[in-house]
């Protein structure tokens, strides 16, 4: 008896949890760390990387003007491009067919065509048209100017550039403002504000927080795609200085080692400063983190609320809860 009884005095134990087992895991982080430390020996030990040129041309003076080229290029085709598609998404949502139309065909013919033959197109615009002319249609002209006095190679660059990028953002932008709910311009229209107004201060603010993630993304490809501004031709981009010098080298790979760096080096940059604005214009909606607490706030709510002493008196007023 005593010993049944020590028995059911016992803890009863409901299960015996065993952790479940991932072989699959470690075998894939030993496969991806092998593979790894394999690449950094190679790094290491290879000497056919040279070290040594890469060390000494990463920071060569055509290398960084070939730096600050590129960025000119991302940064103004990028401008060119987000004005364009902002006037593109905007006419695409028009009531006006021929806004919609001309829309629609600009994005079809420059998604249509690869970057490089646009490239190829603004380098022979001075071939194609010598001079831009203005007057009347099959009239006289008011005046003319030689078109490679106006379309330099850059200006041809950004533009070439700047063009083709547009139709992609434009449908990236197309894409943010129909995220919008539509409740949200029907009660703006309630409270008597215009349609622009509604646009840039109400639909455009919610609709950046699925507009950024993209257009981040094309930014960084944009600075990659500045390396085929060789077809315009324009020779002071990143990838061209490091190509010139690998010809007058005979090194290629120290000199595309050195390019990659840079390149790496400044996408890295670019998506810091797209994780800030997405956070930014995430506020509310993406944020982890527990709404912080105002501690006024706190201490006001435990002042209004009733204190112990007074519950009864509450609960003696209604005849329902005093019978509970």
């Amino acid at each position: 008896m005593g010993s049944r009884h020590e028995d059911l005095d016992a803890p009863v134990v409901l299960n015996n949890p065993v952790p479940v087992r991932h072989p699959g895991r470690w075998i894939s982080a030993v496969i991806i760390l092998g593979v790894l430390a394999l690449f950094l020996q190679s790094l290491v030990t290879n000497s056919n990387f040279r070290w040594d040129i890469v060390g000494t041309y990463i920071l060569d003076t055509k290398v960084v003007q070939g730096i600050g080229w590129t960025l000119v290029l991302t940064v103004a085709s990028m401008v060119l491009a987000i004005v364009l598609a902002i006037l593109l998404a905007f006419m695409r949502q028009s009531e006006n067919p021929v806004f919609r139309w001309s829309s629609w065909a600009w994005v079809w013919f420059f998604r249509g065509t690869p970057v490089y033959t646009q490239l190829v197109f603004w380098g022979l615009i001075s071939v194609l048209y010598p001079k831009i002319t203005a007057g009347i249609p099959f009239g006289p002209e008011w005046f003319s100017v030689d078109t490679s006095t106006v379309i330099t190679v850059t200006v041809a660059a950004i533009l070439g550039l700047g063009l083709n990028e547009s139709a992609y953002l434009a449908e990236i932008f197309r894409a943010g403002l129909k995220s919008v709910d539509r409740g949200q311009m029907e009660a703006a229209e309630a409270l008597g504000m215009g349609k622009t107004k509604i646009m840039w201060r109400i639909i455009l603010p919610q609709a950046m927080r699925v507009i950024v993630p993209p257009t981040g993304n094309e930014t960084i490809g944009m600075l990659k795609t500045t390396s085929l501004v060789l077809a315009v031709p324009f020779t002071l981009d990143l990838t061209f200085a490091t190509n010139t010098l690998a010809n007058r080298t005979y090194l290629p790979v120290p000199l595309l080692i050195v390019a990659a760096i840079w390149y790496l080096v400044i996408t890295s940059l670019l998506m810091v400063g797209q994780h800030f604005i997405e956070a930014y214009y995430g506020k509310g909606v993406d944020n982890l983190a527990p709404a912080a607490i105002n501690p006024a706030a706190t201490k006001a709510a435990g002042a209004g609320a009733p204190s112990g002493a007074a519950g009864p008196a509450l609960k003696k007023d209604i005849p329902e809860e005093e019978a509970k």
